[in-house]
């Protein structure tokens, strides 16, 4: 297992890019390592949204319900005068109680059911968000008393960090027999079912494993940027934005995401002077990448490595 995992060059990509990725601070502005860490944090929210759904085959189109779960309990909890690392566990914890109370009853349907029950608990969230403005800052936002650091550099090493290991384990779980059960269910749940596989208890348990991801995402992303709002997290169409990420990176390679999010991320930055048409613009290219390219770009550079390899 240990020498196919060194042969594989997707193992060598990402050391490399974590390589390069840790040496940044030395060299780029404050402003570069800010815009990283955001689509860092970024890239968790697609892992984790890629095993639900690259393997699990169940379609989540609320992934914004976790990650603002786990946003909006550490900051409101911190508010209320405790303290960071009590706060993330905090919106970890209540990211997977949250999950498994969406996922108990949503599991039971089937088909594109379950995609329209997450999308209603966004709404729903968004709304109870509203409701009680006075405890979560409604629709203004909500402000956090305590942020991670000021400096950009550490902000962006505890980003990498927190998404090299995010990265590791979720692709560990998916490579395991786990994630070859989840890969069955999810392609043909009948027949794995028939196998003696238990398909209900494996997707309630990786529906867990990205709710624990991305609500502790949540939580450090809004130490990180010291607020909190519907627009940023929980919105849907930031839901959206995670989602594309995933598929563009490459679909069912959990790294990918990753990849697919600094693109988006970048792309927006550098089309901004463009107004409102840069949406389109990215929107534009990450479609034709989806469509041209169904493995997605982190299968594009992993397909030409093979063939430079072949070539040498």
């Amino acid at each position: 297992m240990l020498a196919k995992t060194f042969r594989n060059p997707l193992f060598w990509l990402c050391l490399i890019g974590l390589a390069l990725a840790s040496v940044l601070p030395l060299w780029v502005s404050g402003y570069i390592l800010g815009l990283l860490t955001v689509a860092y944090y970024f890239g968790v929210f697609s892992m984790a949204w890629d095993l639900l759904f690259g393997f699990a085959g169940e379609v989540n189109f609320g992934p914004t319900f976790l990650i603002g779960l786990g946003a909006y309990t550490a900051g409101i909890l911190n508010g209320h005068g405790i303290g960071i690392p009590l706060c993330l566990i905090a919106g970890t914890v209540a990211a997977v109680i949250g999950g498994l109370v969406l996922a108990l009853p949503a599991l039971r349907v089937r088909g594109p059911y379950f995609g329209l029950t997450t999308v209603v608990a966004v709404l729903i969230l968004q709304n109870l968000i509203v409701v009680f403005a006075d405890t979560t800052g409604g629709e203004i936002g909500l402000t956090v008393p305590d942020v991670i650091s000021i400096d950009a550099a550490i902000n962006y090493w505890i980003a990498l960090g927190f998404m090299g290991v995010s990265g590791l384990i979720l692709y560990a779980i998916a490579v395991s027999p786990v994630g070859l059960i989840l890969q069955a269910s999810g392609q043909d749940p009948v027949e794995a079912g028939a196998l003696g596989f238990n398909v209900a208890k494996h997707k309630l348990a990786a529906f867990c494993v990205s709710a624990v991801f991305s609500g502790l995402a949540g939580a450090l992303f809004v130490f990180y940027m010291g607020t909190a709002s519907v627009g940023t997290l929980v919105d849907v169409s930031v839901g959206v934005q995670v989602i594309i990420g995933a598929v563009l990176g490459g679909r069912r390679t959990i790294v990918g995401g990753v990849l697919g999010a600094v693109f988006l991320i970048a792309a927006g930055e550098v089309l901004r002077p463009l107004g409102s048409l840069s949406t389109f613009v990215v929107s534009a290219a990450a479609l034709a990448v989806i469509l041209f390219v169904p493995s997605g770009l982190l299968g594009l550079l992993t397909r030409q490595g093979q063939r430079d390899g072949q070539r040498a």
